[in-house]
């Protein structure tokens, strides 16, 4: 990992008295915090991203004729 960057982000009032009660009680820094926050949601979205290229083979199938399917079967 390489040098930290520094920004600047504004947080709503409530948002960021949690945030700092949460600092003291947790021992750990907002920015600690909020870069695991950041780093968690970044790999979940690469779960996702994985999960789509894992499915793009996957036949696509029609919502309408779905449902029409359903409907025809007495499942609706």
């Amino acid at each position: 990992m390489g040098d930290p960057k520094r920004t600047t982000i504004y947080f709503e009032p409530e948002i960021h008295k949690a945030l700092r009660l949460k600092s003291v009680v947790s021992e750990r820094s907002i920015s600690k915090m909020v870069n695991d926050a950041v780093r968690n949601s970044l790999a979940e979205d690469a779960e996702d991203l994985a999960a789509f290229d894992d499915r793009a083979n996957e036949p696509t199938i029609d919502f309408e004729d779905f449902v029409r399917n359903m409907k025809r079967r007495g499942e609706l």
